[in-house]
């Protein structure tokens, strides 16, 4: 007969083995936060498989979202995806990690005609992930004479039947942009004449919308929309009769961007994930994937021919030279937020 002790002394010692194995054989988790559908799943199967780890994704709104809640304190996130914008305040802010590039061989694959457009040229603390083009979407059958150019929302005959970016970098520069400005431009004549542009746009909009303009162009209820180019050609999957142009006066360009915050976990782990990202079947399989374009230079070549001949993902250099990003304009955020409460309460 076993005595009490031993016998309770050897439960013990199992109890405690299985624990141990259980905590040697626990996984590595890599946590990134980013938008939503901005992930292909397959691929993110195949790096946990690679890798040895799980991936859990959690996703945000906008990138005041994130901002709000990394400011509040959370952590334990490896990876993040933001715009280029809050990558430069989060780096200002100390909450970045700089990137070692030896960790990341595929870096060099980055498309370097849009590096030189963005913010973090070096890729000191960011490497782009996707980028996408503020366009003009339109329905073929609906919509007659069509010049890819800002005017267009300044056609009577399109009265309620528009809709503008319930944003006001988006708009006011877009009217900028109209005149021949810069998007970012703080000129006090220049914003009164890009408020007066929108103030006229306005009178034919149905609204200003930033969420459900595309599924309503899909629909038919808006005939011609001012929007992003990843989203308009999603729609475009849906209804077929929706044309996209960028317009010729110029337009604006939007990087999200893969960064690591300093309070990173498993910063080996984030720094595998880009370089995995970057490899480029895999960027081009992103490509396809979320509709927005991975600059991604070998990447290119795995890319169907319908994709790489679309000239909304891969427009001239002449219209390439015309995008700008939107930048930090400093104290003169003040005057946009002026511009544009007066826009949304004229009548």
């Amino acid at each position: 007969m076993i005595p009490k002790q031993t016998w309770l002394a050897g439960c013990l010692a199992a109890v405690l083995a299985a624990v141990l194995c259980a905590c040697g054989a626990r996984k590595p988790e890599l946590r990134i936060y980013t938008w939503a559908d901005y992930m292909k799943p397959e691929l993110v199967k195949e790096f946990e498989k690679a890798h040895g780890c799980k991936v859990a994704i959690e996703t945000f709104e906008s990138n005041e979202i994130l901002y709000s809640r990394l400011c509040a304190g959370a952590v334990g996130y490896d990876l993040l995806f933001p715009s280029s914008y809050m990558v430069k305040l989060l780096f200002e802010l100390g909450m970045l990690r700089p990137l070692d590039h030896s960790r990341i061989p595929n870096i060099a694959n980055v498309d370097p005609r849009y590096l030189a457009l963005g913010y973090d040229r070096e890729m000191h603390h960011s490497v782009p992930y996707a980028l996408t083009i503020t366009v003009i979407g339109y329905l073929g059958s609906r919509v007659g004479d069509f010049e890819p150019s800002w005017s267009m929302f300044d056609r009577a005959d399109l009265k309620d039947r528009t809709t503008l970016l319930d944003d006001v970098r988006e708009t006011v520069g877009a009217a900028l942009k109209s005149r021949g400005y810069s998007a970012n431009s703080t000129d006090d004549a220049q914003l009164e004449e890009a408020k007066e542009v929108v103030l006229r746009w306005k009178k034919n909009a149905a609204r200003f919308e930033s969420e459900h303009y595309k599924n309503g162009l899909a629909a038919g209820e808006f005939f011609l929309a001012h929007g992003y180019a990843g989203d308009l050609l999603r729609a475009r999957r849906k209804n077929g009769d929706i044309r996209i142009a960028i317009p010729e006066e110029g337009s604006l360009l939007s990087f999200d961007d893969m960064c690591i915050p300093r309070s990173a976990p498993h910063p080996e782990l984030a720094h595998a994930f880009i370089d995995f990202v970057l490899e480029p079947r895999h960027a081009a399989e992103l490509t396809e994937y979320i509709c927005y374009l991975c600059p991604n230079v070998p990447g290119y070549e795995r890319l169907p021919g319908e994709i790489r001949s679309d000239p909304i993902l891969f427009p001239p250099d002449e219209l390439i030279g015309k995008l700008e990003m939107i930048r930090d304009v400093g104290a003169a955020s003040v005057k946009y937020n002026k511009i544009w409460e007066a826009i949304k309460s004229a009548e």
